[in-house]
């Protein structure tokens, strides 16, 4: 049975038991507590917690996950994988054990031809939480398992909670018996290898007030509705009815794997153990940068996108390891949409941007490997100097996080030169370094509001009713008042409040668009000015601002109002963005969806996807489209519908948002039409003007264009227009002669610098011996390095570089280096002569160690090589690592 068929049997008999079938939520939700979705019941953490009602009883869903914690782990067990796929079954306060137990064993033993699984039911064992009776009597006395296959299991195993004080509740687990061959009898308790955990149940029935760890929490009461949150692992059941070993050879991730040992040329399964581990990490991976990437993750140096840039490595590493030093990201990235296509056709539709966005990823990090391997050989001549046969953990360490060079290269050419590594010190501050990741995401955290105190407020005030789309003055009673993150009845002139309301005019920040600001006047005439307004969670409106007359207290009538002005031109940056969001797709592709904005008074900031730059006759072309249907006057329209008819209506989505069953849909005539919950002009005409003022790169693959709107784009216009009157005054010329003035300066300007610049290199190369110095011996080499002097350019310095090196006695290896400071950088350009190239003195090599002083980068040939870098206080230490890559490349 094939994974596709597993999940659309798992989705249909739960809807024929009347569930709501959900679809996977994106891997990234608005929680400041998750960098990803990590397990199928996240999507529904709001109904679970009590923040918001759930839409359904009973619900169903098969949920994309994401869990990096064990990444090391993966492809060394059965069980580890990044991404993976949890099928799972859902009550908030309808059926409880009585109903999820039975239909759990009626799925997973019923036939194939009934729509089940076809497991026998004598292979299959249950375990439960040490005191609960009714979970086992459900098992033994309605189900009928025998009682010597249900095992009683403690906190550690058999006990959920979210590791907060909230829900809680004990486990069963469904365990499937794999044989003898897999290991020793006795039942899950005994050998979790053998007896597989394909089912765990969780009944949510408790509420705890404290939980300090898995096995010690308190319990304070009984929830007041019970629920259940199942989870089935979809790959694990794949392997088990598809009669493989592990979760990385069944059909999906196979196929992957299968490309990969195209790609490489290793042998899986009758090869070394070491290449069967590489070849599942980089089946695993891959397809979790796919996942990840579709879901609008870019690779980068923080929070998410360095999770991303470090899977997509560890896939480039591990088949470097297997002997691919081809690029190989666009095919493995292309057999996981062909692998998980059929069950997700939103990767399908955006295989193009996918493979763009790794490939260049991919082309950075060969830069960064053959860094790391010239940093590597720098670090282990400077060793053996000294005598020394183990490098160091903190030099293992520094190559790794600094520099990203990963570990496990750094052992296999340690070993090739016949030098240990330092594990246990590398480790150490690996451990270190995790150590105090987790204290920060502990601390941020416990830094938050927590949310059960907006929940209590929202048990008290219930669900805030949004007027703003209709109106911008509504009347209202004040519901409630939080200072400091408390609960208050009252807050007095100058306090910094957040007001929660009835109704609401305020749109709260979302979607990309700014929060609305204004006055809410009380009844008694105390006033509260806002400044920003949040939905901490679904459904209620948080009005954060100061108390700037009067006392608020709660229970008192009170009016709304929205700064009216700033609101529009809020508006109309947001309708102005869909317009160029429709009118870059039509320039560029269906791939240039919108990955991020923001929408603010009078302008707008807009990302998408793009491997290059933007052509300057695009951004002027889609410049020209919005403002001609700006002045088509197109009315702007809002409408609720299915997200079925919203596709069938062609209206657009974005990466990483959630939607409901019932979308907005907001259609700029029949040009643009996309989902949307933000406020807009009421007609295209309204917004005026757009004028675009910059495009350029935010991260591999992103680009942002940001514009003016409105009267903003106007007094930008004639800010400009006034300049350039002002520049035709200067120069003489029309404005419309000033492109052809201009040039004509500048290239009368720049070849007087040319000129100069001659003058001063002719004064320098004169000065030749006295700039170079003395050469340093190392070994049979004789080595250069100076620093140029104020003013030289890289040019100059170039030109000094070779002089040097020309000058140098040809039969003698030389290497000449020189570094010039200007503007705060610093260039750096190496030479060496035919004698020293054949000592086998590299310019290349002895740049990139030089490099790696002054924070630059660069690059060249044997001959010649020249680069720059940041740090001006590094010049000293880059000739000393100079010194040393020399003397590593000669044997000194």
């Amino acid at each position: 049975m094939d994974s596709a068929e597993i999940r659309s049997r798992f989705l249909r008999f739960f809807a024929d038991r009347g569930h709501t079938p959900v679809p996977s939520a994106s891997l990234l939700l608005d929680d400041p507590t998750l960098l990803f979705v990590n397990a199928g019941m996240v999507p529904f953490k709001p109904y679970f917690l009590g923040e918001a009602p759930a839409p359904y009883d009973r619900a169903t869903s098969v949920q994309k996950c994401v869990r990096t914690l064990d990444i090391d782990e993966v492809g060394k067990t059965t069980r580890h994988a990044s991404f993976f796929q949890m099928a799972g079954n859902f009550s908030f306060g309808d059926y409880f054990k009585e109903g999820a137990i039975p239909f759990a064993w009626e799925l997973l033993t019923s036939s194939e031809a009934d729509g089940g699984y076809g497991f026998p039911e004598d292979r299959l064992w249950a375990t439960v939480y040490d005191d609960d009776d009714e979970a086992l009597d459900i098992w033994h006395r309605v189900v009928g398992v025998p009682l010597e296959r249900i095992q009683r299991r403690d906190a550690k195993d058999n006990y959920w909670s979210m590791g907060v004080p909230g829900p809680g509740g004990p486990c069963s687990e469904i365990y499937y018996d794999r044989g003898p061959e897999h290991g020793k009898e006795g039942g899950p308790v005994a050998d979790e290898d053998r007896y597989l955990e394909v089912w765990n149940l969780v009944f949510m029935q408790d509420e705890l007030s404290a939980v300090r760890s898995k096995t010690d929490f308190d319990v304070r009461q009984p929830l007041p509705a019970k629920n259940i949150d199942t989870g089935m692992g979809l790959e694990r059941m794949a392997a088990l009815l598809q009669g493989v070993d592990n979760i990385y050879e069944i059909d999906t991730t196979k196929m992957i794997l299968d490309r990969a040992v195209a790609l490489s040329g290793a042998r899986y399964g009758a090869g070394s153990r070491d290449d069967d581990v590489r070849l599942r990490v980089v089946a695993d991976h891959a397809r979790t940068v796919a996942f990840l990437m579709q879901d609008g993750v870019l690779p980068g140096n923080e929070g998410r996108g360095y999770v991303l840039r470090r899977i997509l490595r560890r896939v480039v590493r591990n088949m470097r390891l297997l002997g691919s030093n081809d690029p190989v990201m666009g095919e493995l990235i292309s057999a996981s949409v062909d692998a998980m296509g059929p069950q997700y056709p939103e990767l399908v539709d955006d295989l193009g941007r996918l493979v763009s966005i790794a490939e260049n990823e991919e082309a950075v990090f060969a830069e960064t490997l053959r860094t790391g391997t010239t940093l590597f050989d720098t670090a282990v001549a400077d060793l053996q100097r000294k005598g020394g046969t183990t490098l160091a953990g903190d030099a293992a360490f520094a190559l790794h996080d600094t520099f990203g060079f990963p570990i496990d290269l750094t052992l296999e050419m340690a070993a090739e030169k016949g030098i240990e590594v330092d594990q246990d010190g590398f480790r150490r501050l690996m451990t270190e370094q995790r150590d105090r990741a987790k204290a920060d995401a502990k601390a941020r955290k416990a830094g938050l509001t927590p949310l059960t105190v907006y929940k209590d407020v929202m048990d008290a005030a219930g669900i805030t009713a949004f007027t703003g789309y209709d109106e911008v003055v509504s009347e209202a009673t004040l519901r409630g008042i939080l200072v400091d993150g408390e609960d208050v009845r009252s807050a007095r002139e100058g306090t910094s409040v957040e007001v929660v309301l009835d109704r609401s005019p305020f749109y709260a920040e979302g979607g990309g668009q700014l929060a609305d600001a204004g006055l809410i006047t009380l009844a008694d005439g105390s006033v509260v000015e806002i400044a920003d307004v949040q939905q901490p969670v679904p459904g209620l409106y948080v009005h954060r601002g100061r108390v700037v007359s009067g006392e608020a207290v709660v229970g008192q009538a009170a009016v709304g109002r929205v700064d009216l002005e700033r609101r529009r031109a809020i508006s109309r940056a947001h309708t102005a963005t869909h317009l160029v969001h429709k009118a870059f797709r039509d320039a560029l592709g269906e791939t240039a969806t919108q990955m991020g904005s923001e929408n603010s008074p009078g302008r707008f900031r807009f990302d998408f996807p793009l491997s290059g730059a933007v052509p300057a006759s695009v951004m002027a072309d889609v410049e020209a489209r919005v403002n001609d249907v700006l002045a088509e006057d197109l009315a702007v329209t809002a409408e609720i519908m299915s997200q079925e008819q919203a596709r069938a209506a062609g209206a657009m989505a974005l990466f990483g948002e959630k939607y409901g069953d019932k979308v907005r849909v907001v259609s700029v005539g029949d040009w643009a039409r996309e989902l949307c919950g933000g406020t807009h002009a009421q007609r295209s005409g309204q917004v005026g003007l757009v004028k675009f003022l910059s495009e350029g790169s935010i991260g591999t693959g992103v680009r942002r264009v940001e514009a003016l709107v409105g009267t903003d784009a106007y007094r930008f216009l004639a800010r400009e227009h006034l300049l350039v009157a002002q520049l035709a005054e200067i120069v003489k010329a029309r404005p419309e002669e000033l492109p052809e003035r201009v040039d004509a300066i500048l290239t009368k300007l720049k070849d007087a610098e040319r000129e100069i610049a001659k003058v001063r290199s002719a004064s320098l190369v004169a000065n030749l011996e006295g700039i170079l110095g003395n050469a340093q011996e190392v070994g049979q080499v004789r080595l250069w390095t100076f620093t140029a002097p104020d003013g030289t350019d890289a040019g100059g310095l170039r030109e000094l570089v070779t002089k040097g090196r020309d000058a140098a006695r040809q039969e003698i290896p030389s290497v000449v280096l020189g570094a010039a400071i200007s503007d705060g950088k610093v260039s750096v350009v190496v030479a060496t002569n035919a004698a020293g190239r054949a000592a086998g003195a590299s310019a290349n090599s002895v740049l990139q160690a030089a490099l790696a002083a002054v924070g630059g980068r660069g690059g060249g040939k044997d001959d010649m090589a020249q680069g720059g870098g940041t740090d001006v206080t590094g010049v000293q230490a880059a000739f000393a690592a100079a010194a040393g890559a020399v003397r590593a490349a000669v044997g000194a």
